[in-house]
């Protein structure tokens, strides 16, 4: 199961991959990805190593230039000990999905309140006093859009099991530089240690 931050992550990388690479060479990719592993191009996303390993079939040794430029052109990990844990959002549809969700105020409200705790949908409706019908839709739309991931879970006094949901993010910081709108957010520690995608872009 993917992880919330790889949930945000891949459906970028979907779209950025398909811009640089064009129709004809991607449906050769994709027609190899089945023929090979029998996925399908938005499956190897999960699985980035058969994509990978497709890669090097089709373009050799410039496989790691092409990796890098797509990863690269979908965030970019901060290097520098201080701002360890930032992360800067280069894919604008990233950016956009991340503005439009602290645009909402519900969906504001719901992520500042599992920022350092997880919380069952039930408590955080009651926390943020938003209508259960909107407030269930908005949190479905969180966790659909990456932002919101599962961690942990609390039985319920009939048995049932109920997940609890905590933000991929502990901070944001939005800048606008020379008309462009930069978002950085800084990953919580289980971020970190999840996404299997984060993997890969520090192994750049």
């Amino acid at each position: 199961m993917k992880s919330g931050l790889d949930n945000l992550l891949t459906k970028s990388l979907d779209s950025v991959i398909k811009a640089n690479l064009n129709k004809n060479t991607l449906a050769k990719i994709e027609n190899r990805l089945l023929e090979k592993y029998g996925i399908t191009l938005d499956e190897s996303l999960q699985d980035f190593e058969k994509l990978e390993s497709i890669l090097r079939e089709f373009f050799g040794d410039e496989a790691e230039i092409l990796k890098k430029r797509i990863l690269e052109s979908v965030c970019i990990l901060e290097s520098e000990r201080e701002d360890f844990g930032w992360m800067t959002l280069e894919d604008q549809s990233l950016t956009k999905v991340i503005l439009e969700s602290f645009g909402d105020e519900d969906k504001k409200k719901i992520l500042n309140s599992v920022l350092d705790e997880p919380r069952i949908i039930s408590e955080i409706l009651e926390i943020c006093n938003i209508p259960q019908t909107s407030g269930y839709r908005k949190i479905n739309a969180l966790i659909n859009d990456g932002l919101l991931t599962t961690r942990g879970f609390i039985t319920m006094y009939d048995g049932k099991r109920v997940s609890k949901y905590i933000s991929v993010f502990e901070n944001i910081r939005i800048n606008i530089i020379k008309n462009k709108i930069i978002v950085k957010v800084k990953l919580g520690k289980d971020s970190l240690d999840s996404s299997s995608m984060l993997q890969l872009i520090q192994g750049l």
